[in-house]
């Protein structure tokens, strides 16, 4: 196992391109087992999720060639219906082959998701949304075993308890594309990435209106057909290293960044002192005055993220004065906090609020991630702690983030990777 080491103190600048978005990309993939025609996808980052769904599809029985940063699929003839526990259990994000299968094969064998551990996250929405369209689902064995021979339009409210749920909006409107009759989903999820989903099926011919707001319509067609499509850039990992500015006191130009797509953490970290600019072809990220303490609550889209929650907190345990960082997303989503006391950090979890007092200066220590956006924020608090910091466990990072300490490196960061002896 490997872990990263990291020698904190310089100030970051250059430009660093940010990938294709990993939440856009999982949902696209699996919408190629739609149709029997070849379909590209561009623009996809080389990352660990991306070749656990890769590995899905192939299972699947469809064939997959990469070239680069794009993928070919041609799925014609596939025939299973079967995502395997081995894979499944490895991803969350692979459940949404669920929908897919259910439209295209009538019938769907899909193993309990994995992923993070960042408290519980049930699939009840996406039972819920495939159950409107007539699906008769059974949970057999750790598999959700779905019917769909009698699928139809219908509506569907995908309110959960704390708020509207991305891959289940995915999975319904996936579902719904080759289903007889018109499906209305209502409060739907927001984000670009569903988005950038009904654009990628709207190419392949399905009838999709209302993507991006809260009421989602799709009219069902016979047939889909294979389309090119680039994905979008990562709103996350371009946030990510806007605080990797701030924290080191940089100025980085975020190459393909899009400041539509990420409004809510714009407005905070300018807000706390960061300056954020249009430049050609993305962003700039430039620390121009004192950063000052903030609070904020984690909210779905267009609201502050819960993706980058853990790396807000990572900005401001290094700002004087108290912050307040509330989780409303996943309210358990603070295994971090231990590990950022560690390195010297001075915060306090209260319920689902995590209170920040901001200290001169972090100390390099060893930490150890628990999830793909805590590991992150261990980085990003490595980079302006005194000394080393070894960051381990960070398999959790190659789910999200693509050559991660190529790109820190290449903006002035004194990281590497190596083996850990002691895992």
């Amino acid at each position: 196992m490997d872990k990263i080491v990291i020698e904190g103190g310089r100030p970051l600048k250059g430009t660093v391109e940010i990938s294709g978005a990993k939440n856009a990309c999982l949902p696209i993939l699996a919408a190629t087992l739609l149709t029997d025609e070849k379909s590209v996808i561009s623009n996809i980052p080389s990352l660990k999720d991306m070749s656990t769904m890769l590995k899905i599809l192939k299972n699947l029985g469809a064939r997959v060639e990469q070239k680069g940063d794009e993928i070919i699929v041609e799925p014609k003839g596939y025939k299973n219906y079967i995502a395997p526990y081995e894979l499944v259990s490895t991803m969350r994000a692979s459940i949404c082959v669920l929908g897919p299968l259910l439209a295209k094969q009538r019938r769907a064998e899909v193993s309990y998701p994995g992923g993070c551990t960042i408290g519980s996250r049930p699939i009840d929405l996406h039972l819920k949304g495939i159950r409107a369209l007539g699906a008769d689902i059974k949970i057999e064995r750790g598999y959700i075993v779905a019917d769909g021979k009698r699928l139809h339009g219908g509506s569907v409210y995908l309110g959960g308890h704390f708020g509207s749920s991305v891959l289940a909006t995915d999975n319904t409107m996936m579902a719904a594309t080759l289903v007889k009759g018109v499906t209305v989903i209502e409060n739907a999820a927001c984000e670009p990435e569903v988005v950038d989903l009904a654009d990628f099926l709207v190419k392949m011919g399905a009838r999709i209106k209302g993507q991006g707001t809260s009421r989602i319509i799709i009219e069902g067609v016979k047939k889909l057909h294979g389309a090119e499509h680039s994905v979008i850039p990562d709103r996350i990992e371009a946030g990510t290293y806007m605080i990797a500015a701030a924290i080191t006191k940089g100025d980085i130009i975020l190459k393909h960044a899009r400041l539509e797509h990420m409004v809510a953490v714009v407005d905070k970290l300018f807000e706390a002192g960061l300056e954020v600019t249009k430049v050609h072809g993305g962003l700039r990220a430039k620390y121009a005055r004192r950063i000052k303490p903030m609070d904020i609550t984690t909210l779905q889209y267009p609201g502050f993220p819960t993706d980058m929650q853990a790396q807000f907190m990572s900005l401001m345990a290094v700002t004087g004065g108290i912050s307040v960082i509330t989780e409303k997303i996943y309210p358990e989503r603070f295994i971090h906090i231990s590990e950022m006391n560690r390195m010297g950090a001075d915060i306090l979890l209260e319920g689902p609020n995590a209170i920040v007092k901001g200290v001169k200066h972090l100390s390099g220590a060893p930490v150890m991630a628990s999830d793909l956006r805590a590991s992150a924020a261990l980085v990003l608090a490595g980079l302006v702690a005194k000394g080393r910091t070894d960051v381990r466990r960070i398999y959790h990072l190659d789910r999200g983030y693509e050559k991660l300490e190529a790109k820190f490196s290449s903006l002035g960061a004194k990281i590497h990777r190596e083996k850990d002896k002691q895992a």
